[in-house]
């Protein structure tokens, strides 16, 4: 069976406040996009589950993927058989666009589709956020305000329908922890869902990333990506996640100019519908 684990955006990303267990308390609104990688399950009838990749290469053990590890999960409970599974990887990792987490999310999905395990949902956003703090989302995949670490979901439809979307992902990987660096957890000056009842075009230093301060300081080439962006005739633009993708909100085709975004970066364009 194929399955295609799509990408995310964070539209808005506030961190509030540090919490005792360590993470902390954030509010988001995680929107889905086409940009997706796949994925294939299928049985093997042998004593030992196989997961290979192609695309963007992945470095470390397989065994310490996402998506293994949510098959292992699944396992745990339910009686499922050895599998071969395979990721074709085409969304970046370390980007803020939620690549590994979509994967798995999509395996704990596909398994309970595929073996007709009959999970209700509630159980398996459960599972998901035993994965990680936004894997919970791509189980319900929709437009969906967030608190908590991220896995607190609220579905909140926001429409960009019309609107183009242009992705720009630089090829640098920020560790979270560096991201975390210069964080100072605080309130809003406006609640992200106060914010995101302005006109898109009026989002500009309102819909704010809080990771913005601590990754431009560090990475000076994504702060003038986001500048140069935004000469290219954007209406909004905002770093995604954790970064290092920027992504940009376009009224019109956007007319490219290559001596503004290199063209060694990794792009992505979509009209949203």
């Amino acid at each position: 069976m194929l399955y295609f684990p799509n990408a995310k955006i964070n539209i808005g990303l506030n961190i509030t406040s540090k919490r005792e267990d360590g993470f902390h308390n954030l509010t988001t609104l995680f929107y889905p996009l086409q940009l997706c990688d796949g994925l294939e399950i299928v049985e093997n009838n042998k004593d030992q589950t196989t997961l290979t990749t192609s695309g963007i290469v992945i470095d470390g053990d397989p065994l310490n993927n996402l998506v293994y590890k949510a098959y292992e999960l699944i396992k745990e409970k339910y009686k499922i058989p050895s599998l071969d599974l395979h990721l074709h990887k085409k969304i970046p990792f370390g980007a803020g666009l939620g690549g590994g987490s979509a994967d798995a999310s999509f395996v704990l999905k596909g398994l309970n589709e595929l073996f007709d395990l009959k999970i209700e949902e509630d159980e398996l956003l459960s599972m998901a956020a035993k994965l990680g703090s936004d894997c919970p989302f791509f189980i319900m995949n929709t437009p969906a305000y967030a608190t908590g670490r991220g896995e607190i979901l609220t579905p909140t439809p926001l429409d960009l329908s019309g609107y183009r979307l242009v992705l720009v992902n630089p090829n640098i990987l920020v560790p979270t922890p560096e991201a975390f660096k210069y964080i100072k957890p605080k309130q809003p000056d406006t609640p992200l869902l106060e914010a995101l009842k302005l006109p898109v075009e009026k989002w500009d230093g309102v819909v704010v990333n809080d990771f913005e301060v601590s990754v431009f300081k560090q990475y000076p080439e994504i702060a003038r990506l986001k500048e140069d962006l935004y000469k290219l005739g954007a209406s909004y633009v905002s770093m995604s996640g954790s970064g290092s993708s920027v992504f940009a909100l376009f009224k019109e085709e956007v007319n490219w100019n290559k001596e503004k975004i290199d063209p060694s970066y990794f792009i992505w364009e979509e009209i949203i519908k």
